[in-house]
């Protein structure tokens, strides 16, 4: 028992004792005995710090994917994230099947531009076995210099297969939202991750595309949170508030009296009641699902493409002694309608998959070059000395085909449509 309560057991055993809880003090003992056992048997040494943090940790990550121990280095690179900027890959993580499983890597990090996609399970990280460690662990192991290269082993259920990825490390500089004007005055934002810029981003992104459009009010917008892994609660609210009058925008309920909280929309839609389609898929987490649910169960909006990742639950930071910390599920999110959003996910109204391009024959389509004596302009231009002007080329979207959103402008397009013939 001298282990114990040097450890700071003592006082929980005496609690324990005093409350004549019998099988706590049972297991708290045998705690005891597997720590001497360790401490004296074990074939390396361990130390006391190395044996009391893996024994928290363990506490926590049994609980559920998202409870956790904050050592001192990831309290601080946890608060760096929510600012904005960080070292790393780029990807949002959580632990499936005892395995790294991506939720969603973040727009124009070196994840994202390696390759690394949605749902792939990383099993090895420089050919160690992920599978056995921690969340936290697995974690550690993919941080490191900024400039070095970082070897990953995914399995992506999808092509049944696994591939080798490397990727860069750097600075990550989180864009949080992004827009452009698309065609017939729809504007277009995508947020990529909820960090606290996003409130204000979306008022002056939504100011320039107005500008953009030579003044005139938006047709209608597409809200892009594709692949968005969440971020602060707060932002969410703030996200969903630009496009909504009033009400209810999403509830927390725990145990606690204190976690049970109801956030309201105040007046002023950034819109003025403008169509609004809402893009999510498997990648869109946490936050995101709050936008997305709080929008729906409004009807300010329409939710087009795949279900989401099902992140429904509120994570507290508390702080520890010694600048460590720990993450606890405190609470549940809940939609404005009572959904919970928690292994559940959000389902679209219009269920659109990804289309990949390569999948549609179009080569057999008629077309004007293949109607008999088709008049063939390059010729006749390079017959009089001219070519064809650039100024085409130069104005071609250079972007991939994005199935997804063609489908959503054409529903804010038509949304806007129905609406000014009722």
């Amino acid at each position: 028992m001298r282990f114990l309560a040097t450890l700071g057991f003592a006082s929980l055993l005496a609690v324990s004792a005093n409350a004549n809880n019998e099988a706590l003090y049972e297991k708290l003992d045998i705690m005891t005995h597997v720590i001497d056992r360790i401490k004296t048997s074990y074939v390396d040494e361990i130390s006391d710090t190395s044996l009391v943090e893996d024994a928290i940790e363990g506490m926590l990550t049994a609980l559920d994917p998202h409870s956790s121990y904050l050592p001192e280095d990831a309290m601080k690179s946890m608060t760096e994230q929510t600012k904005g900027e960080f070292g790393g890959l780029g990807i949002e993580v959580t632990m499936d099947r005892g395995v790294v499983k991506v939720v969603s890597p973040i727009e124009g990090t070196p994840a994202y531009d390696a390759g690394v996609e949605t749902g792939d399970l990383i099993i090895k990280i420089d050919d160690k076995d992920v599978q056995g460690l921690t969340l936290s662990e697995a974690v550690d192991m993919m941080r490191g210099k900024v400039g070095s290269d970082i070897k990953v082993k995914v399995f992506r259920e999808s092509e049944r297969k696994a591939l080798d990825i490397v990727i860069t490390r750097d600075i990550i500089k989180i864009i949080p939202v992004k827009s452009r004007l698309e065609r017939g005055g729809v504007g277009y934002l995508r947020i990529t991750t909820f960090n606290e810029h996003v409130g204000r981003e979306i008022k002056k992104h939504l100011k320039d595309l107005i500008k953009e459009n030579e003044g005139e009010a938006l047709s209608g917008l597409v809200l892009d949170l594709r692949n968005n892994p969440g971020g602060l609660l707060s932002q969410a609210v703030a996200a969903s508030d630009a496009f909504l009058e009033q009400g209810e925008i999403v509830s927390t309920r725990g145990r606690i009296e204190n976690q049970n909280q109801r956030y309201n929309a105040r007046s002023g839609d950034h819109m003025n009641g403008s169509p609004i389609v809402v893009l999510i898929n498997g990648g869109s987490a946490s936050a995101s699902e709050i936008v997305a649910g709080a929008l729906q169960d409004h009807k300010r909006a329409l939710v087009i493409g795949t279900k989401s990742f099902g992140k429904g639950s509120v994570q507290t930071i508390m702080q520890l002694p010694g600048n460590a910390g720990m993450r606890l599920t405190t609470a549940l999110y809940y939609t404005p309608s009572g959904r919970s959003i928690q292994a559940k996910g959000i389902e679209p109204d219009i269920e659109v998959k990804p289309l990949k391009v390569e999948d549609v024959d179009v080569s057999d389509r008629p077309s004007e070059a293949s109607l008999k004596g088709h008049i063939e302009l390059e010729k006749m231009l390079e017959d009089a000395g001219e070519t064809l002007s650039s100024k085409d080329d130069d104005k071609e979207d250079k972007r991939p085909y994005d199935y997804q959103l063609e489908r959503a402008i054409d529903t804010v397009k038509a949304l806007g449509l129905w609406s000014k013939k009722a």
